[in-house]
């Protein structure tokens, strides 16, 4: 029995459409190269499958698809890539036009170029200004603040730390173990002060009490054998 007639159409089912179009592709290029090898033909072939996203190409040894494409333009006498060659320049000049126009408003927001404006475009620079002018008012207020924020906490954080090293200061003032004492007044007139009793103290010893009982045995001063007058 010989094999089916396959009715040409498109397969529905997208996975033996794919199997279709894999083992097709390959008996193609198979084609395509016994042609090079027997008749020195040159060949391009160039296969997309459905998605676009892959190709397949197969090219004579000794030459490229440009120079095919070269040839077949000259071989018609047509030219390929005019129409691309013209949807480019249309680009283009469309953007220059934009970058013109980008260009002359920001000259204007600069304060150039203004002579040339009526009254209504005078007025529309201006209404279009003022929202960006808000926007850097109020960012610049923010930042004033965040920096006076930053400022407050600086010397709030000074202020403690500073009573924080006074209180440590007076408590170590008043520790006995420094050996300071709590006295009002200056170094002077504490030793001044000082001398001055030691004085009177001698002076008494010398007129009441020739020598002082106890002294060589160890003994203290009793309440009634030293009294200043």
């Amino acid at each position: 029995m010989g094999r089916g007639k396959i009715e040409i159409k498109k397969i529905e089912n997208p996975t033996n459409r794919q199997v279709t179009y894999s083992k097709r592709r390959n008996g193609i290029f198979k084609k395509a190269q016994e042609l090079t090898v027997l008749c020195d033909a040159k060949v391009s072939l160039i296969m997309f499958s459905n998605s676009g996203r892959k190709f397949h190409e197969f090219i004579s040894p000794g030459t490229t698809t440009k120079k095919i494409f070269d040839q077949y333009q000259k071989t018609l006498g047509i030219d390929l890539w005019i129409t691309h060659y013209e949807r480019m320049q249309d680009h283009l000049k469309k953007l220059n036009d934009i970058n013109n126009k980008l260009r002359r408003d920001i000259r204007q927001r600069m304060g150039e170029d203004l002579n040339d404006l009526s009254f209504d475009e005078l007025r529309g620079l201006e209404q279009r200004m003022a929202p960006a002018l808000h926007m850097i008012r109020e960012r610049k207020y923010h930042f004033i603040e965040t920096q006076t924020n930053t400022k407050r906490k600086k010397e709030r954080n000074l202020v403690e730390r500073h009573r924080e090293l006074l209180q440590r200061y007076e408590a170590n003032c008043e520790d006995p173990q420094y050996g300071l004492v709590d006295y009002e007044g200056d170094y002077e007139s504490a030793i001044a002060l000082a001398n001055g009793a030691s004085n009177l103290y001698s002076f008494r010893l010398h007129h009441g009490h020739p020598e002082p009982p106890n002294l060589h045995h160890g003994g203290g001063f009793g309440s009634h054998e030293l009294r200043l007058a």
